[in-house]
């Protein structure tokens, strides 16, 4: 084989891939590179195409490592252009990794570059792809604290409003090449960001121009996202009829493109709105369709939420004994998905409900009082338990007075800052000698005479209680040379660092696929040393800030102690819902618990409906088509 053979298993790769088939495509690309090649301009092309392939699908990590092929790559051929657009695949993958500062740094990394090229298109490319990271950064942080469109916090602002900063210089550059297709994607990216930042009369702005650039294209997907982000914009403004219009043409798309998860999103919009209306029959309506599709699905937190709606509305039509049904349905779908509010929320309606009804009560009240207590006993810390102070009567602890008590806290208290201490021991076989056998060591008596012991941690035990005991003569020599204690402990921790820093040492880059690979980078790193004999300043500041991060990603996070959260396909954002439940008046209002935010909180669906990507593999720039440019470049 040779590197005509690698070519054309890259090219139907390629080929694959266009066509959807990724899984495919990933097989021959991996076995061009089996088969290997001398030209860097192919091995790169073949690594941003592997990589484009693996962040299809999904797997973020192989695409992480093909795209850092493909930037060594162009960096030994001085390819400034091929490092740009290396540069925002590793910032789009370093995005929805979470990774977010080393995202910012590549993705700013590719702007400079294509601004130091005057690359007008990879310019739009990076500033729309530092939105993106932007806007993906404040959601992520806006999961924390208040969720409410407008009252995020202001590390969760800045980020939002860094995002508009990018997708509005993104916006007047497509307007200046006349990309429309391009200025259609900043606009719903700046609707939603605004509608994040509480701004609802510039995202309902932005979401029309939106709309109206979908229409001249046609693309019905954008047309259904824009009429959805709509919807929700007029919602918080009051105006629930404007937006039961547009989440009716959102259900109407949504059938036309046969996405039955979509369709059931606008069917439970519908009837939350016209909850709000006090539309209740129509409510019900829509809260029966959804509770169908979810079935379908088997979406049990589309099918828990659909029970909550329709209990409330039926209850509130005083029809109870179908209110009765759906929250007692509701109650053990709350409990099979490990819901607990979801389950304190309909244990609350069927006690309400069973009373207007004059049925007995159920044993509601001892269920919530031992869960209270089993939270209560959560929470308690582990170590109060041992603590010996709480074995003391009444009669003692009201006869002790303040000094008594603190010392008696103060000792045992003592004991737990002892447990945590560290001991230091300096290790004396550096070089892994073999250990020798351990020699008695000599003591000698009040009397005069000598004992031996064969203590292992290098102290003497007295042979009977009334013994004085002396240390091995190594113990005085480093008590009376603090020098030597001095000099033993810098060398211990000098070996314990040096092995850290070790591990952290870089290899040489290894190129999968490159014929020659010694001859070759050695040939190139000589070349590049002429021209760039040192990395610049630049460089540094993007590494600094970079590793400043592998800090933050070795810290535990809290334990989670309830269920994992489900995944939520035809539920739309919480944020919506909980409006839902503040513009609720009377008994709908007075008797219902807030939204369960644990349930959906990682749902598949965002706050609003995003923008999909450029049509490209990745939207920063990628070399998809680069091998048949290759190859027509040759003839």
């Amino acid at each position: 084989m040779d590197s005509s053979t690698c070519l054309e298993l890259a090219l139907e790769g390629e080929r694959l891939c266009k066509a959807g088939d990724c899984r495919a495509g990933v097989a021959f690309f991996e076995a061009a590179i089996q088969t290997g090649t001398d030209d860097l301009r192919t091995l790169s092309a073949i690594y941003s195409q592997l990589g484009n392939a693996y962040f299809y699908l999904g797997e973020y990590d192989k695409a992480m490592e093909y795209h850092k092929l493909d930037l060594t790559v162009a960096r030994t051929m001085g390819d400034r252009l091929g490092v740009a657009k290396a540069s925002g695949n590793l910032g789009n993958t370093l995005k929805v990794m979470g990774k977010f500062k080393e995202a910012i740094c590549c993705c700013e990394r590719h702007l400079s570059i294509s601004q130091e090229l005057e690359d007008k298109v990879g310019e739009g490319r990076a500033l729309y792809n530092l939105g993106n990271v932007y806007h993906a950064q404040g959601k992520h942080l806006g999961r924390i604290g208040p969720q409410e469109p407008g009252g995020f916090s202001d590390e969760v602002k800045h980020c939002l409003q860094k995002a508009v900063e990018y997708y509005a210089a993104n916006l007047r550059l497509m307007e200046e090449l006349n990309d429309r297709s391009a200025q259609g994607r900043a606009c719903g990216n700046l609707g939603n960001t605004h509608y994040l930042l509480g701004n609802f009369t510039q995202a309902i702005s932005y979401h029309n121009e939106r709309l109206a650039i979908a229409k001249e294209f046609g693309d019905k997907a954008a047309e259904r996202r824009a009429h959805s982000n709509l919807g929700n914009a007029h919602i918080f403004l009051g105006e629930f009829e404007t937006a039961a219009e547009h989440y009716k043409k959102t259900l109407q798309l949504a059938q036309e493109l046969g996405d039955r998860a979509v369709e059931a999103q606008a069917c439970y919009s519908l009837g939350n709105t016209y909850t709000l209306l006090r539309d209740y029959p129509m409510a019900i309506h829509y809260h029966l369709r959804h509770l169908a599709i979810a079935e379908e699905l088997t979406d049990k937190v589309g099918e828990g939420r659909a029970c909550w709606s329709l209990g409330n509305a039926y209850s509130a039509t005083n029809n109870n004994e179908k209110a009765l049904h759906y929250a007692t349905r509701h109650l053990e779908i709350s409990k099979e998905i490990g819901d607990k509010t979801g389950q304190a929320a309909a244990q609350m309606n069927l006690t309400d409900i069973r009373k207007l009804l004059g049925l007995p009560p159920t044993p509601v009240d001892s269920e919530l009082s031992e869960s209270a207590e089993d939270v209560k006993s959560r929470t308690r810390r582990k170590s109060m338990e041992n603590m010996d102070l709480l074995k003391a009567s009444v009669n003692e602890e009201s006869s002790m007075d303040d000094d008594s008590f603190f010392e008696l806290l103060s000792r045992f208290q003592s004991k737990r800052m002892d447990d945590q201490r560290c001991t230091l021991s300096i290790d004396s076989n550096k070089e892994n000698q073999p250990e020798q056998p351990q020699q008695q060591v000599p003591t000698r008596r009040e009397g005069g005479s000598l004992s031996s012991t064969g203590s292992t941690n290098g102290t003497t035990t007295p042979s009977d209680s009334g013994a004085r005991t002396e240390l091995p003569s190594r113990v005085p020599e480093i008590k009376n040379d603090n020098c030597g204690v001095l000099e033993e402990l810098m060398e211990s921790i000098a070996g314990m660092q040096s092995r850290r820093m070790d591990e952290q040492r870089a290899s040489l880059p290894q190129l999968p696929g490159l014929n020659n690979q010694h001859a070759i980078l050695q040939r190139l790193s000589v070349a590049a040393s002429d021209s760039t004999p040192l990395p610049d300043d630049n460089f540094f500041d993007m590494l600094m800030r970079c590793q400043g991060s592998r800090i933050e990603d070795q810290r535990s996070s809290l334990p989670n102690d309830g269920s994992l959260p489900q995944s939520a396909p035809t539920v739309p954002d919480d944020d919506f819902f909980s409006l839902i439940m503040r513009f609720q008046s009377g008994r709908l209002e007075d008797q219902r618990s807030t939204m369960p935010l644990e349930a959906s909180r990682n749902s598949t669906h965002p706050t609003t409906d995003e923008e999909e990507p450029p049509s490209s593999a990745q939207s920063a720039g990628t070399k998809d088509g680069l091998v048949s440019r290759l190859v027509k470049g040759r003839k």
